[in-house]
Formats: structure tokens, sequence, C-alpha cells
């Protein structure tokens, strides 16, 4: 299997996306952004096909709408009284936009696809480079910002009353999370990058007792998903996306059951 170029671009990709979601999936999880990841996945579809649309990569395309996504929905998820039909709204909108671009560029339906739900032949050297940087730029924001975020995360009315700028943290979070969401992306597609940034994380949540634990389980959960979904993608010529979604959520329902016997 690694005989291949591509196959090895795509494990080496998959790796530093796995672990980058997992880590940001954690508190995507605790703060309860999974509604708003799954926004920003639609506007990444959108921003992919407004980058083929003027003939530039679509990583970028989607890195700027999500950017430009995830503060305005964050600040609005925030402020707004109706906050999920406002988002719906949103998505909806960018769907719409997402399809228009796709049309008016003459992509063919595979294109489409691709975006959609991703492809392992795509990521090449340069692609593989661009999303290792874009991964540890994330995870040093994560990093940088960690003992500010975890106490904002878990306990956000906790950190504004002991000082911390709670709405600096917050749009710093937007950010790397939107960036989370370009990456992925690249490997499961748009429309199921969410998947990465929150079934893993809430697996565990069932398992791990302080948040480098959960982490730690996070990771390794994305990591289970993507490297064996790889696999199977590359012995059955099925789409990858299919088994990496399938994996996750068996690991999370066992890990579920487990839960729901412990605590009978």
């Amino acid at each position: 299997m690694f005989q291949y170029e591509f196959m090895r671009y795509a494990f080496l990709a998959s790796t530093f996306i796995a672990i980058t979601c997992g880590v940001v999936g954690v508190y995507v999880v605790a703060r309860s952004y999974a509604f708003l990841a799954h926004t920003l996945s639609e506007i990444g579809f959108a921003g992919a096909a407004f980058a083929v649309f003027i003939g530039i990569a679509p990583l970028w395309g989607m890195l700027l709408f999500t950017l430009l996504g995830a503060i305005s929905v964050g600040e609005l998820s925030m402020h707004s009284d109706q906050k999920e039909s406002s988002i719906s709204a949103i998505s909806a909108l960018f769907i719409g936009l997402g399809v228009l671009f796709l049309a008016i560029s003459g992509s063919n339906s595979r294109y489409a696809t691709n975006i959609l739900f991703g492809s392992i032949i795509g990521v090449d050297r340069q692609g593989v480079t661009q999303l290792v940087i874009l991964s540890v730029i994330v995870l040093l924001m994560i990093l940088l910002l960690q003992r500010s975020l975890n106490f904002d995360s878990f306990d956000h009315i906790g950190a504004a009353a002991h000082g911390i700028h709670t709405g600096f943290v917050g749009i710093v979070f937007l950010v790397a999370m939107a960036m989370s969401v370009a990456i992925g992306a690249q490997i499961v597609g748009s429309l199921l990058v969410f998947i990465l940034l929150t079934l893993p994380s809430s697996t565990a949540r069932y398992i791990g007792k302080t948040i480098p634990a959960m982490i730690g389980w996070s990771i390794g959960f994305a990591l289970i998903g993507v490297w064996v979904g790889l696999y199977l993608g590359f012995i059955t010529n099925w789409p990858v996306t299919f088994f990496i979604a399938t994996i996750e959520v068996v690991i999370y329902l066992v890990a579920y059951m487990v839960h729901v016997i412990k605590h009978r």
C-alpha cells in the first residue's frame, strides 16, 4: 500500500488532520459548538466551490470562508436569541452559494463529490506541506491559549469571574476551529468534517477523567478512524469517508453502551 506515493501522502496528511481535529474537538464539544462545526463545514463547501470558480486551490477558498464564517456565525450564536434558526438560515444560504459556484464554474459532478466527501488521491506533496503547516499553527494556537481555553470551555462563569478575557479566548478558538474544518475537509470532505471534530471527542468524554486524558483519547480515536478508514478504502476502493464515519460511530456507540451499563 505504501508503495504508492498518494497513499503515503494521504496517511501523512490524515495523521496531522486527526491530531488537529482530536485536540480542537475536545473544546468543540465542551463549548457545545457541534452545531456550529456542522455549519462551518457547509460554509467550507461554498468556499471550496468559490475557489474552483476563481481558479485557486479549494483549500484556500475553504479557509477564507470558514474564517469569516466562524467569526460572524460565532458572534451571532452568542448574541442572538434564536441562534439555531439564524445559523440554519446562514447554512442554507452557503449551501446554495456552493451549488451556484460549482454550476457557473462548469465543474463536473465528480469534482463536486470530491469537495463534499474528500479524496485520498487528491493530496500531493504541496498539499501535504500546506496541511502540516496549518495543523501546526492550529496546535500552537491551542497550546499558547490552553490554560485560559480550558477554564473558559469547562467553567465559563468561573473564567469570567477570575478576569479571563473570555471574548478574546472565544474568538481565537473560533479561528482555530475554522482552520480545523478547512484542514479536515481535505480528507473527509466538507460535508462530513464535523465527524472528526465531534465524535472522537464525544467518545473521549466517556473515558477520560481529565482534560489531557480526553485530548489523548480523542486523538487516538481520530487516528484509528482515519488510518483504518484509509486502509479499508484502499483495499476495497470504497469511499474512505464511509469507513471513517462508520468507525467513529461504532466506537462512540460502544463507549456509550459501556458508560450506560456501568452507571446502571
